[in-house]
């Protein structure tokens, strides 16, 4: 199951990466490819459409075979049966194991998909802060 973001979130990164875009090319154009900053908008813009890229696709969480996963380069993957603890603090969910701690943004899943995350962490006998 994949938690999804918000398409608000999707949205933004698409509509910054359009503007940078537009912006380096009006620049290099204007400029007739004076300087290497120029060049900047253009990289600026690559950036944020690989972002979008990668959390389109990829979305913000995933749950399956037992695990839960934040889908990012760095991201956290832990057990279910191993949290321990689900701790609810300023918008975020924080699942404790004896080892590790997972933080999730609630305030950048879809809510559909938060609703599908909620019952899914209920279906853990875990205690609740």
């Amino acid at each position: 199951m994949k938690i999804r973001y918000t398409k608000k979130r999707l949205k933004s990164n698409l509509i910054f990466g359009f503007i940078w875009f537009f912006l380096g090319l009006t620049l290099l154009i204007l400029n007739e490819f004076s300087s290497r900053l120029d060049y900047f908008w253009i990289i600026l813009a690559i950036i944020y459409f690989g972002v979008y890229s990668y959390e389109y696709f990829n979305q913000y969480l995933t749950i399956e075979n037992g695990t839960i996963k934040v889908n990012n380069p760095f991201g956290k993957k832990i057990n279910l049966v191993e949290i321990k603890q689900i701790k609810k603090f300023a918008g975020d969910y924080i699942l404790k194991t004896d080892k590790k701690n997972l933080t999730i943004n609630t305030q950048i899943i879809e809510p559909n998909s938060l609703a599908e995350l909620n019952a899914e962490l209920e279906k853990l006998n875990v205690k609740w802060n």
